[in-house]
């Protein structure tokens, strides 16, 4: 039998940041999800986690565990297939540590992820973000951090994590107003911003504190903004907009959303999906494509361009009553 503990110590700290290049949001999710399946096969086994063996987490314990955290923690699809695909990862990691387990890591590996709807994206329209925009009072100086915050989020279609870690050294303000941004996969990316955006950046710089925290956007206690924190004053700003933009009343603003709006603003002025993809940082373009499926506009403009099949026209009689009653059924 062969203890997990020092290899999944291994895997979190060795194989994911350092060979692999993963962010910290990743390494935290792929911890959270073993801290998961380590206390469910604890039960199953009445043993404490740090006794458990790889010969323990075998393909029935997975899908019980998958089976599980859906059930219980009511996570979907999406979320069970994340999940599942931490789990592959490690395993195809160990099995090259400890090859006596590996039929037991193909027999998880083959597990299929679970097939889910994929609905048509939701996003803002200026309208809505304008209202967003204005809701930070910049007589204050959370006020033009949160303006600065919200518009480069929306403005550079940042991912949360993006937003939160990007660096002073990043924001490039002269002669071109610019941002270096670390995407998924440690891919960099340079967007250009614009100059009201880089205002409302120059605005915060000025009131920023003189931190030795090299993030460029800090909380109330001078440590860096947490996604949890930026989710919190989006959804404050979001409800102050409301008074003026009622129809937010009816949308779930998500900081993910600001970056589905920038993504369908460029789809919509450019027409070009591949400029957005690099806009996003995107790896594959079928990523992109679910912009296109959320455009009425493409579809409209496909059917105009079509001409229709020339149809004979007819005109209906109703027939008399007596008459029909006569022929019968």
């Amino acid at each position: 039998m062969t203890s997990i503990a020092p290899h999944i110590t291994a895997f979190l700290r060795e194989r994911l940041p350092l060979q692999r290049g993963a962010s910290h949001h990743t390494c935290e999710s792929y911890a959270y999800t073993f801290q998961l399946l380590f206390e469910f096969a604890s039960n199953r086994h009445k043993v404490t986690p740090s006794k458990l063996y790889l010969e323990q987490i075998d393909a029935v314990l997975v899908m019980d565990f998958l089976a599980h955290i859906e059930a219980t923690r009511d996570n979907g699809a999406r979320t069970r297939n994340a999940r599942l695909a931490a789990i592959k990862s490690f395993m195809r990691f160990v099995e090259h540590r400890v090859p006596s387990i590996l039929e037991q890591s193909l027999r998880i590996l083959a597990i299929p992820s679970k097939k889910f709807d994929m609905p048509l994206i939701r996003y803002l329209s200026i309208v809505e973000m304008e209202a967003i925009l204005n809701a930070p009072d910049l007589r204050t100086r959370s006020g033009i951090r949160d303006r600065a915050m919200l518009h480069l989020g929306f403005g550079a279609g940042l991912r949360v994590s993006e937003l939160t870690g990007l660096l002073l050294t990043g924001v490039t303000l002269q002669p071109t107003p610019t941002v270096c941004v670390m995407g998924k996969g440690r891919k960099q990316r340079s967007l250009p911003l614009w100059k009201q955006t880089a205002a409302d950046i120059r605005a915060w710089l000025a009131v920023r504190d003189k931190s030795s925290v090299p993030e460029l956007f800090l909380n109330a206690c001078g440590k860096p903004m947490t996604r949890v924190g930026f989710t919190y004053l989006l959804r404050k700003h979001v409800r102050t907009a409301a008074r003026s933009c009622p129809s937010l009343l009816e949308k779930q603003v998500s900081p993910h959303l600001l970056r589905h709006s920038c993504a369908m603003m460029i789809f919509q002025a450019t027409g070009d999906l591949r400029k957005v993809s690099l806009w996003l940082g995107h790896a594959h373009m079928q990523t992109t494509e679910i912009y296109l499926r959320a455009d009425p506009m493409e579809k409209i403009e496909a059917i105009e361009a079509v001409t229709p099949p020339a149809l004979r026209r007819g005109r209906f009689t109703v027939p008399d009553k007596l008459i029909a009653s006569l022929r019968g059924p």
